[in-house]
C-alpha cells in the first residue's frame, strides 16, 4: 500500500512539473513576442467612411483594431496607420510586421497568417478588397 501511494504521488509530482514547465514556456514565448508590440489594448484608428475590424494574435494574446478608412484594400488601410510592414515580392506584400511584432520565415520559420471571417484568405492582405462587416485576423504562426 505504501509503495503504491508513493508511486502515485511520484507520478502526480512529475505531471505537475511537466505541466508547469510547459505553461511557463508558453508565457515566456508570448511575452517575448509582445515585447515590441506598439499596441497592447484594443484601439480605433482613422475617420474614413469604411470600417473594418482587424485582430492581431500572437501567442496567447491578441489585440483588436477598428479601422475607419477610405482605402480600398485591407493592406492599404493597415499601412495608412503603421500597423503592418513587410517586403514587396513577386506575389505581393510579404508581411513581416504586424503591430510591431516581427514574424520572419527566413529567421525562425514564423509568418503572419491572414484570415477573413475566420478562414484563410485566398489573397494577400495587400490584394484583399475591404468588405464592410468582415472580420480580418493576422495570426503569428510558427
Amino acid at each position: 500500500m505504501k509503495k503504491t501511494l508513493h508511486s502515485l504521488l511520484s507520478v502526480i509530482l512529475a505531471l505537475t512539473i511537466i505541466v508547469s514547465i510547459t505553461a511557463c514556456g508558453e508565457t515566456v514565448e508570448t511575452d517575448a513576442l509582445w515585447e515590441h508590440a506598439i499596441y497592447e489594448e484594443n484601439t480605433t484608428f482613422g475617420n474614413g467612411a469604411k470600417t473594418i475590424t482587424v485582430e492581431v494574435k500572437a501567442g496567447e494574446k491578441s489585440v483588436t483594431f477598428t479601422v475607419h478608412t477610405d482605402k480600398d484594400t485591407v493592406g492599404a488601410a493597415l499601412f495608412e496607420h503603421g500597423l503592418i510592414d513587410g517586403d514587396e515580392g513577386p506575389f505581393g506584400l510579404y508581411m513581416k510586421v504586424a503591430n510591431g511584432i516581427t514574424a520572419d520565415y527566413d529567421i525562425d520559420q514564423s509568418y503572419w497568417a491572414f484570415n477573413v471571417n475566420g478562414e484563410p484568405s485566398p489573397t494577400g492582405v495587400d490584394q484583399t478588397t475591404l468588405e464592410e462587416g468582415a472580420t480580418y485576423q493576422l495570426v503569428y504562426t510558427k
